[in-house]
């Protein structure tokens, strides 16, 4: 069973829907694997090779979609050009200027003070 469509999978949306049929399909596989065990009569070579075939092809399929679709949301950055952590470290560098600039003045009082006083 193909579960890609010939059309074009021109969305991530698409392509992780035809990874849900592939998983849906796997979980077949697997079902269809343990009815051949519970044979009665005992498995069937062929039909247990045709499954765990097309059942590792299929994890195969689902593993390098994922693994591209991972690649595609990482490269992905929707913040890259947002400026606010720029600003709030300059905002946070404002802030430490202000202070230091606050106790300087208090410095200048107090030499301004002793100053006067001698």
């Amino acid at each position: 069973m193909n579960v890609d469509s010939p059309q074009s999978q021109n969305t991530s949306l698409q392509r992780l829907q035809n990874v849900e049929k592939r998983v849906v399909r796997v979980l077949e596989l697997a079902g269809g694997v343990m009815d051949e065990l519970a044979n009665p009569s005992g498995p069937r070579k062929n039909s247990l090779n045709n499954h765990c075939g097309e059942f590792m092809q299929l994890i195969k399929d689902i593993q390098v979609t994922l693994r591209e679709e991972i690649k595609s949301a990482c490269e992905y950055r929707p913040f890259e050009k947002c400026d606010y952590s720029a600003r709030l470290s300059s905002e946070v560098s404002c802030k430490k200027l202000e202070y230091v600039l606050s106790q300087l003045d208090k410095m200048e009082e107090t030499i301004n003070q002793y100053q006067g006083s001698t």
